[in-house]
């Protein structure tokens, strides 16, 4: 019941946050997108921290309603003005290029080449990130500063890329617990140099599951690094068997803004998940909001979808599109702290060891009250607990656990903190008046 709270009290929150910011300015200059090589660069660098499973669909695969892509890659972009210079270059800024950009080089007229350029006219400083996936086009983002001191001339367009059969690659990393049922980490690895959405999200899973291989551990654990929609439409296409598995399960994003956390429930709005993340930021003390699920988003609309009704979360801090920053460059290495990921990968933490310890148990002496006493339970003191807390707490541990109570449930009932639960319940169990209810 202790061995990932142990992780948690000691954890080296500082260093680990380090760790992921590192990591983060490693992932950051690469240009990726839903298929080709960024991702694949990006999980190799990922896979130096833990050891991913690297799967690749081919292109045309049909996965439901979908159809897997052309591979895009790109290795150069640009348009020059009449005396050569470079207004944009993919070089210096990966989203400077509509992401997934047909190949072009050819001379157009500003008025040819405007409908093709992208700019954010409340941000004029900023290039927005904007994508073509399921439509051939091809076109530039820039700042909207850029685009009014553009000239009326001709210009040479060259987007240097592919577009040809190839696969959709995702990572799969999975950790083996005491049982098949499964804790789902999903996250998104599509976007290119983009911090908080979502290189956040890759780090902090990255590092959990780093934390979390070496232990014994009751659930088994899926990460998934996927590229975003057409990644976990893949995965459960093509693992509908496996599904089944899954009891619990958060999509990370958006975890290293200086925001206060948010939590989307689940489609089924009650599920345990739902109750263990909502009952760990209330016992965090600090600002949070909890939100009603919708069908717009990330991942978990997916995993939520009515055909499979998983209990997927989404546990970030901002939710997307309610940042400024959001899908802009403005959203690079100095808007994310590395402090803010450190707390997040802790909540996390957090969340999954509830998840782990919140047991059923069964009385072993459930007519009246068992002799605490003589079994050197009365006036016993557990953790950082006065007596009388600790008492009471295995009273009601003893007198809620019919088999359908959790300790979350009691928890609740009982208005005292899970970890004096928990050890209320460890205490008894170590004297065989509860058992886990099958």
């Amino acid at each position: 019941m202790f061995e990932l709270k142990r992780i948690i009290d000691n954890l080296d929150l500082v260093q680990l946050s380090k760790e992921m910011y590192q990591l983060m300015t490693e992932l950051y200059p690469i240009c990726r997108s839903i298929t080709g090589d960024g991702v694949r660069k990006s999980l190799r660098i990922i896979g130096k921290i833990i050891p991913i499973d690297v799967q690749e669909v081919l292109s045309g695969t049909e996965v439901f309603d979908w159809t897997i892509p052309k591979e895009w890659n790109i290795s150069d972009a640009y348009f020059k003005d009449s005396e050569g210079e470079k207004i944009v270059d993919f070089n210096k800024s990966n989203l400077h290029v509509l992401n997934y950009s047909v190949p072009i080089k050819r001379s157009l007229p500003l008025t040819e080449l405007k409908p093709h350029l992208f700019s954010i006219p409340e941000h004029p400083e900023w290039i927005p990130y904007r994508t073509s996936y399921y439509k051939e086009n091809w076109g530039f983002c820039i700042s909207h500063n850029q685009l009014n001191q553009l000239k009326d001339e001709v210009y040479e367009v060259c987007i240097d890329s592919s577009l040809k059969d190839g696969h959709l690659t995702y990572g799969e990393f999975v950790i083996k617990g005491q049982t098949e049922d499964e804790i789902l980490i999903s996250t998104h690895v599509c976007h290119p140099s983009l911090c908080n959405d979502n290189l956040s999200g890759n780090v902090v899973s990255a590092i959990l599951a780093g934390l979390l291989e070496p232990l014994s551990l009751r659930y088994t654990y899926r990460f998934l690094f996927i590229p975003g929609t057409i990644g976990s439409i893949t995965w459960l296409c093509l693992n509908e068997s496996k599904v089944s598995n899954i009891k619990h399960g958060l999509v990370a994003v958006c975890l290293g803004d200086s925001g206060s956390f948010t939590y989307k429930r689940t489609r089924r709005g009650d599920a345990e998940i739902d109750h263990v993340v909502t009952h760990v930021l209330k016992e965090a003390g600090q600002k949070f909001d909890v939100i009603d699920f919708f069908p717009f988003g990330y991942d978990e609309r997916q995993y939520c979808s009515p055909g499979f009704d998983l209990s997927v979360g989404c546990l970030m801090r901002t939710p997307h599109g309610q940042f400024p920053e959001y899908h802009t460059s403005a959203d690079n290495l100095d808007f994310v702290k590395s402090e803010n990921l450190g707390v997040s990968l802790s909540l996390y933490l957090n969340v999954l060891d509830m998840l782990e310890n919140n047991i059923k148990f069964l009385n072993t002496h459930p007519k009246c009250e068992p002799q605490l006493g003589k079994r050197g339970l009365y006036g016993k003191i557990g953790g950082n607990y006065d007596s009388h807390s600790f008492q009471l707490a295995m009273l009601w541990v003893l007198n809620q656990s019919d088999g359908l109570n959790s300790l979350l449930d009691i928890c609740k009932k009982s208005n005292m903190s899970f970890d004096l639960i928990r050890n209320a319940a460890h205490a008894l169990t170590n004297k065989n008046l509860l058992r886990k209810a099958d």
